[in-house]
């Protein structure tokens, strides 16, 4: 999805010398040894969304974005057009992209189900594919008006009132129905009502799905969750700020599991799952592989007021079967920064290496046993100590 929306969004002082003054060590006596500090509180690391649209903060508007967790209803409605008459069946067009659900089920712990019940039988939009806008200025407004059509032609057969969101499927023959955006409510607005619900959010799938297939509907979905888009907008790369590993970047990139941060501002994540250190000290994590649910997820360093740096374990498995690397993987989230415009960047291990054949810049990322991360203007080191089947030993350290 991309489109810009008018939504909102020390004091202390340390009397060295009179404690020193205050301490006698007896002959023998070994000197006192500072206590590892604990880590900070969870909450000292969620950062807050500033943009006022799909972006990395943890405030999330319920108001217009919807719960990433529980089952969500959806109703799949076919589509065809005056100059775009369907020609394959419905069950085709439905198959290339119904086991997304069961993808993004997976991929987020089962705590999100996707309930989608097929509406299978073809109907006609009033206008042409090529009247819809999709090839010239696509705007929200336009996609509006696309999805009342869709919904309106449905409406006799459908009821709408038990439904939390829409797929609106066009016929494999519009060409001219290029591309898959996601609709979100702007709130003022008429919007899209039906048998008395206001359908807020809505996946109109187009010819990219051919391309792409179920890990699609993980994309798009998550827009209405509040996720933002991890591939660049403008450039000749657009890929380089997070390569193939979230499917919010490229969604047939080889490690399409959704970061840590994304499961934990979805509420996938619990906090117990997460180690934060928002103030100056270390900690030595076991990170279990981000593909299994369970374990620590992630090691979380607050370097700012919307910034912090984030490592988690990716493992071959689930989603990431695929993997170029494998390993410690470490990424800068700035919730300042718009979707599109890089809000994750993955920090690469091996920068001057040539990807294996098949794999993208950065698929090779990850960070090994006896490999560590460093940015000493925020202060900033992340060491990977260990590494095992199923995840990795780090040590983060703020100074």
């Amino acid at each position: 999805m991309r489109r810009s929306h008018p939504l909102t969004a020390a004091r202390g002082a340390v009397l060295a010398g009179l404690v020193a003054a205050s301490i006698v060590l007896l002959p023998g006596t070994p000197p006192v040894q500072a206590a590892p500090k604990a880590p900070d509180r969870v909450s000292d690391c969620a950062l807050p969304g500033t943009t006022g649209w799909t972006d990395e903060g943890h405030n999330t508007d319920s108001s217009v974005f919807q719960r990433a967790t529980g089952t969500k209803k959806v109703a799949m409605i076919f589509v065809d057009f005056p100059d775009a008459p369907a020609t394959e069946s419905p069950a085709d067009d439905a198959a290339q992209i119904t086991p997304g659900a069961k993808w993004m089920r997976n991929a987020s712990y089962g705590k999100t189900r996707l309930a989608i019940s097929q509406h299978q039988r073809w109907l006609r939009m009033p206008r042409n594919s090529t009247d819809y806008g999709f090839e010239r200025g696509f705007t929200h407004e336009t996609h509006e008006a696309y999805i009342k059509d869709a919904v309106r032609a449905a409406d006799p057969d459908v009821d709408f009132s038990a439904y939390d969101m829409v797929y609106v499927v066009a016929t494999k023959n519009a060409k001219a129905i290029s591309f898959t955006p996601t609709y979100i409510y702007d709130p003022g607005t008429e919007g899209v009502v039906a048998d008395g619900n206001r359908l807020k959010w809505a996946v109109t799938f187009g010819q990219d799905m051919w391309h792409w297939g179920p890990k699609l509907v993980g994309h798009e979905t998550a827009h209405t969750f509040g996720l933002p888009d991890l591939y660049a907008f403008e450039g000749t790369d657009g890929h380089r700020f997070v390569g193939g590993w979230d499917v919010m970047g490229l969604i047939g990139g080889a490690g399409p599991q959704y970061f840590a941060w994304h499961s934990w501002k979805l509420g996938w994540t619990a906090d117990s799952q997460v180690v934060c250190r928002a103030s100056k000290g270390s900690d030595t994590v076991r990170l279990t592989a981000v593909e299994n649910g369970s374990g620590k997820k992630m090691a979380v360093i607050r370097t700012g007021p919307t910034s912090a740096y984030v490592v988690e374990s990716r493992r071959k498995a689930g989603a990431d079967t695929g993997l170029c690397s494998t390993g410690a993987l470490v990424y800068k989230v700035d919730s300042s920064v718009q979707t599109g415009n890089g809000p994750i960047r993955v920090m690469d291990a091996k920068p001057d290496a040539t990807p294996a054949n098949g794999c993208r810049p950065l698929d090779d990322a990850a960070y090994g046993a006896g490999e560590s991360f460093t940015d000493s203007s925020a202060g900033v080191r992340i060491q990977v100590l260990r590494s095992g089947a199923s995840g990795d030993t780090v040590r983060i350290t703020k100074s």
